[in-house]
């Protein structure tokens, strides 16, 4: 068993004294932070959040805050994705992207006010390149990490559960939209998304110092639908087809590869960085697309630390970036990332640790 040394550079999450409590068996590292992975009973932990309601600590989530008179143009010069529809209280899937078009970030934007947004980030330093963004640009903007942590509910009891806390007015809310309010004197936003396809909140903390209240709250709110605590669960979003930025993508990724392109519109302004390149990838096809590969061992494969190359015919044509064994298919699946000239239907083999596995691709999502 391996220790984690404590450093200033690994910063505790407002949930982290509560995931302890509750038995948290292993976490991963993601911004600079711990991420709960497991509370010991990976199989249990998935049927809860398809069958009932889950909470999970995703702090790690962080939201980096454009705030002033430029806060929008910024916004909007990041994003490849046009803003210029997006109102208060409503938040948007942007694909950001360097000026070669790659992907380096996959967040949730969300709209405070005309001179307030945030930006949900992935496993990446968009932090940096906001503000090196906004002083190359010589915008009016503050960019910064808002005190703001995530705690989601999941499953198809959340809405429930989130309902009891909050009162009905959040049953109205659509997907991706949000409300500002309070449970207690704890400052909430409350949005509905969460990185499952089994429905559900993120409560958005805004006081970090209020992590257990508001932890405890909601576990109290949950019992009468037998809530539990989870983690944004491997298995349910393979099979559902949920993209994870820095796993399933590398340095060379560009959003058509990974089925973004709906986020994109290419004919948003030429000063939003990236969108030249993404015109010209487009205009000349993708060179890779995500497709599932569903592999013919029948015994639980562990999910893999690194990608395994692809085979047809013995040439390599593309990666598997994740594989897991599927509980409700009763396989193992993961994600190709291959050449457009291998189509669904395909039989490849995966070299994975030695073992050449026969898979055949199949369009996503899975389930």
């Amino acid at each position: 068993m391996f220790g984690i040394t404590p450093s200033a550079r690994l910063r505790p999450s407002p949930f982290y004294e509560s995931t302890v409590a509750e038995g948290v068996q292993s976490f991963t590292t993601y911004n600079n932070m711990l991420m709960p992975t497991g509370y010991g009973d990976p199989e249990g932990e998935y049927w809860r959040l398809i069958n009932g309601v889950s909470m999970w600590d995703v702090a790690v989530e962080r939201q980096i805050e454009l705030h002033g008179p430029d806060a929008g143009r910024l916004a909007q010069i990041l994003s490849p994705r046009d803003l210029g529809k997006c109102v208060e209280g409503q938040g948007k899937y942007v694909a950001l992207c360097n000026h070669a078009g790659t992907l380096i970030n996959d967040p949730i934007l969300l709209k405070l006010a005309e001179d307030r947004y945030w930006l949900s980030i992935a496993d990446s330093n968009i932090l940096f390149w906001a503000r090196a963004v906004a002083s190359e640009r010589g915008l009016d903007v503050a960019v910064s990490e808002a005190d703001v942590s995530p705690l989601a509910v999941q499953g198809p009891k959340a809405e429930d559960v989130v309902a009891s806390l909050f009162g009905d007015w959040v049953r109205d809310l659509k997907y991706f939209w949000f409300s500002e309010t309070e449970i207690d004197g704890i400052p909430v936003a409350v949005a509905r998304s969460g990185w499952s396809k089994q429905g559900g909140f993120e409560i958005y903390l805004m006081d970090g110092s209020k992590g257990a209240g508001l932890w405890d709250r909601v576990k109290e709110a949950g019992k009468p639908f037998d809530i539990g605590p989870g983690n944004p669960n491997a298995c349910e979003r393979i099979e559902s087809g949920l993209l994870s930025w820095g796993g399933d993508t590398d340095d060379a990724t560009n959003p058509y590869e990974v089925r973004l392109g709906p986020f994109v519109d290419l004919d948003v302004a030429d000063d939003v960085v990236g969108i030249k390149a993404l015109r010209a990838i487009k205009a000349e096809g993708p060179k890779r697309h995500q497709l599932g590969a569903v592999l013919e061992n029948d015994e639980p494969t562990a999910l893999p630390a690194h990608w395994y190359d692809i085979l047809v015919d013995g040439e390599k044509v593309g990666d598997l970036t994740n594989c897991v064994w599927s509980y409700r298919l009763k396989r193992n699946i993961g994600f190709a990332l291959v050449s457009t000239r291998v189509k669904p239907g395909a039989e490849v083999v995966v070299h994975k640790d030695g073992w050449a596995i026969p898979a055949a691709l199949s369009k996503l999502p899975f389930i």
